[in-house]
Order: C-alpha cells, then sequence, then structure tokens
C-alpha cells in the first residue's frame, strides 16, 4: 500500500504544475474544459476499425505540452499507467473478431487486432488529454469551471470531496501499511484474514479521519461550497482557442489526416 500512497500523492505534483505561468496557464479554465470535452467526444466518436484516423489527435496533447511547458515524460508515464486496463480489454477482441482486414505479405492482421490498438490508442488519447487539463488548470479550477458551465453545485462539490478525500485514503493506507511489516516479524506475506482485517481497519480509520476532516472545515466556516481563488474571464483569447481547436477536430473528424498527408508525401516524392 505504501506504493499507492507514494502513486496518490504523486498526483499533486499536477496540481503544483498548474501554477505556471504560461499564456495557456492564463486562459479562463472553461476555454480548457470546453476543448478538452470537445476533443474526448470527437476521439471516442470514431468506429472501432479506424486506427490510422486517430494518430494525427496526438498533435493536440502535444501542442499543450510544449506551449505549457509541462514535463513530458512525467506524464507519458502515468498515461502508460492507465493504458494496460485498456489493453486487457480490447486483448479479448481478437478472440471474437477473427475476420481478416489486413494482409502483410505472409501476415494476416485480423480485425479484432485493429480494434484492439484502436481502443488502446483512444485510451491514451482520452487520459493524456485529461492529464494535461489538469496539470494546466488543476483539479479545483476545473471544478470551478463545471459549476460556471452550468453543472449542479452539488455534483461539484462531490467531486472535490471525492478528489480530497483520495489523499486521505492514500496516507491512511500507507501508514496501516507501514505498521503491517512493522508487526510482521519479517513474514513475506501477510494471510489472507490479515489482508481482510487491514482493509477493515483501514476504512474505519478513513472514515474517522474524514468526520474529524468535516467538523474542522464546519468550524472554519464551510457552508457547502469551495471558494476559489481567482474568477476567469471568458475573453477574445479564450474564443480564439475554444473555436480554433474546435474547427481543427472537426477537420480530422471528417477528414482521415494520416491518410492526406501520406498523399502529400507521396504526391511530392514520386
Amino acid at each position: 500500500m505504501t506504493s499507492i500512497e507514494g502513486a496518490l500523492l504523486d498526483f499533486k505534483r499536477l496540481d503544483r504544475l498548474a501554477a505556471g505561468d504560461t499564456a495557456l496557464h492564463r486562459l479562463d479554465p472553461r476555454a480548457k474544459v470546453i476543448v478538452t470535452f470537445v476533443f474526448i467526444v470527437t476521439v471516442v466518436s470514431f468506429g472501432r476499425y479506424e486506427l490510422s484516423a486517430l494518430v494525427p489527435f496526438f498533435l493536440f496533447p502535444a501542442i499543450l505540452v510544449g506551449l505549457g511547458n509541462l514535463p513530458a515524460g512525467y506524464l507519458a508515464r502515468k498515461v502508460a499507467l492507465l493504458c494496460p486496463f485498456a489493453l486487457v480489454i480490447g486483448l479479448f477482441n481478437p478472440l471474437f473478431d477473427r475476420a481478416v482486414a489486413l494482409q502483410l505479405g505472409p501476415l494476416a492482421i485480423s480485425a479484432g487486432w485493429i480494434s484492439c490498438a484502436s481502443i488502446v490508442v483512444r485510451a491514451a488519447l482520452t487520459v493524456g488529454a485529461a492529464f494535461v487539463l489538469l496539470a494546466l488548470t488543476g483539479f479545483p479550477a476545473i471544478c470551478s469551471a463545471l459549476e460556471r458551465l452550468g453543472l449542479p453545485g452539488m455534483f461539484v462539490v462531490q467531486l472535490h470531496f471525492l478528489y480530497r478525500y483520495i489523499f486521505v485514503l492514500g496516507e491512511e493506507g500507507g501508514q496501516a501499511s507501514r505498521a503491517l511489516e512493522l508487526r510482521s516479524f519479517g513474514a513475506k506475506r501477510p494471510s489472507l484474514a490479515t489482508y481482510g482485517s487491514l482493509v477493515g481497519h483501514l476504512l474505519l480509520r478513513t472514515w474517522l479521519r474524514a468526520e474529524r476532516v468535516h467538523r474542522a472545515m464546519l468550524a472554519r466556516g464551510f457552508s457547502g461550497a469551495f471558494p476559489t481563488r481567482t474568477v476567469g474571464r471568458f475573453g477574445m483569447a479564450e474564443a480564439a482557442f475554444v473555436a480554433g481547436w474546435t474547427a481543427f477536430f472537426l477537420f480530422l473528424r471528417l477528414n482521415n489526416g494520416a491518410q492526406l498527408l501520406g498523399s502529400l508525401l507521396t504526391g511530392h516524392f514520386s
């Protein structure tokens, strides 16, 4: 559980990255949320056999990472941690969809493998866009933007609490794991009953800790809404940001960008 605690606490680095001072950081959070939402909807709207058309969409997170001075390696590692879950889901496709879709010499590639690759690519794109949004904006600012865009305030408060108490759970889990190691006397693998007791104590400790945090918030005047430090203004820069990226996504949705680029290169060098 110590490694889980470290992984959860490492997400705090995203909030630190959101304190940057680039032009993208200074944009109103609503513009970045809208563009990311349009990007995700566009990516998931492709058919399961459309793979090459998804490749140009990697330009969106790559450009934002470059303009926002974000650590590309750190974000890539975060995306790589979640992609195996999409791969596990996609691996069932070749078992049920065995029709040959592509012939590369003696190698026949079934449609199931293409759809599997499409699932992984779409997962990498959507998760990567979400991490870039967090690194450029910060979770509290995203929640504020969602509320200003019309999301119910109660749901936004739940998102705030979910994000904050994930770290409480990680901290309590790390403490319980270290206590178990100190009391195991060098045992390599605790029994299943020990793990069951550990999980029960973890849930109880987390619940009690959350109650103390909630009482402390009430004592400090919490009234059901999280105050924000700054209120952004949706101006011309935000409108241009939304319109430009939306037009780009629409163009890539209606045209296979990879095929267009291949045709240009083939025509130029032929």
